[in-house]
């Protein structure tokens, strides 16, 4: 039976920016990969056809041919389907084995190997089947997934004189990570909201915990007033019970007609704050243990107004951490890269500064936010 969240996650469009993108193509795309009658019966009709050519044409199509439709049927059917079509690719085996008989050792090796690889596909779809999707359906999930996790972190449409955008990297450059950022902005665009949170773990082993928690902060983040965010987001991780259900965090609401900010922390790396006027930068911290740690703690809140021109720098201890130096040393030297943007510009500077700072053994996260000069208009 297939799986219901399966069926949902395939057949509902994905969303950027809050407007659903689906055209007749994406359909079709989500209905092939969730069907199986047309890639099973393409299969039937492949290994009839190789059964047929080997009855026909012994010396030209060896037994071993029929490896190609079972590594395609391992590939393109789920556990429901699969079993059947091996059970059918088996009886093409007996038949060209009674067609072309065993003479000598290499022959038997032969049909030792397809019937290994049959046994070793059938226990695969097996383990498979806790899940209840495979192949082509089931990666249209989890890609799904994937970019339900990303489209929650594109930082809302924001007025000219606004730049913000954020950027990802996984351990190891896997499809999921233990980072990731939800954003949002109030209705009348007035305010910007957005969290960075580091689940415990790294790459695919924390990618299952953050699939769950950015749903539910994302929730959290569009319910509740900025000073209840975290407090909630901290019972929500207790409450879980996990065997390593920690996670830090940092959570910035920011005024886009004043340039306001609220700034409050749970165990993670400190903001840091780019000035325009003097060139320099200074680190924002503040008090609070990471979330899912403690049921009733308090985070300490920190103040400031970015100015025309300042810079606010978010980002995860991937980007700073590393074993032979102090942390401190790390936020240093981003500060430093961050300080050159005032030269080179802001835009696209995120990606500019976690590609100098590139490491593969941990997730890497960095929001960058920049309130730009005004723009002065000259007298004809």
């Amino acid at each position: 039976m297939s799986s219901p969240l399966a069926s949902r996650s395939l057949r509902r469009p994905v969303r950027r920016l809050g407007r659903a993108v689906a055209s007749p193509f994406d359909e079709f795309r989500y209905r092939a990969a969730y069907s199986e009658t047309l890639p099973m019966l393409a299969l039937v009709l492949l290994t009839a056809a190789l059964t047929a050519a080997g009855v026909a044409w012994p010396l030209l199509t060896p037994l071993s041919a029929l490896l190609i439709p079972m590594f395609l049927g391992s590939v393109m059917l789920g556990p429901r389907s699969l079993p059947w079509f091996i059970v059918i690719t088996m009886l093409g085996v007996t038949v060209m084995v009674v067609v072309q008989p065993p003479h000598d050792v290499r022959g038997i090796a032969r049909v030792f190997v397809t019937v290994f690889v049959a046994f070793l596909i059938l226990i695969a779809s097996f383990r498979r089947s806790r899940l209840g999707i495979a192949g082509p359906k089931g990666e249209a999930m989890l890609v799904d997934l994937r970019d339900r996790i990303i489209s929650q972190g594109e930082i809302p449409p924001l007025p000219e004189e606004w730049y913000a955008r954020s950027v990802l990297r996984s351990a190891g450059g896997t499809a999921f990570a233990g980072d990731f950022i939800v954003a949002t902005s109030s209705r009348d665009a007035e305010r910007l909201q957005v969290v960075l949170v580091d689940v415990s773990g790294k790459g695919v082993e924390a990618g299952t915990r953050s699939l769950q928690l950015s749903g539910a902060f994302g929730g959290l983040l569009t319910s509740l007033a900025p000073p209840d965010f975290l407090p909630a987001a901290n019972r929500f991780l207790v409450n879980q019970d996990w065997d390593e259900g920690f996670a830090t965090a940092i959570h910035l609401c920011l005024d886009l007609r004043t340039g306001d900010f609220e700034l409050r922390k749970a165990g993670h790396p400190p903001a840091v704050w780019l000035h325009a006027g003097s060139g320099r930068w200074s680190v924002l911290e503040s008090d609070g243990p990471a979330l899912g740690l403690t049921p009733e703690v308090e985070f300490a809140l920190v103040r400031g107004q970015l100015r025309h021109g300042d810079g606010l720098m978010l980002y995860t201890d991937g980007l700073v951490e590393d074993p032979r130096r102090d942390i401190g040393s790390g936020i240093d030297k981003l500060a430093g890269r961050g300080q050159r943007l005032f030269q080179t510009g802001f835009d696209g500077g995120e990606r500019t500064l976690i590609d100098e700072l590139e490491r593969t053994d941990d997730d890497r996260a960095l929001l960058l936010v920049h309130r730009r000069e005004r723009r002065t208009v000259r007298p004809l």
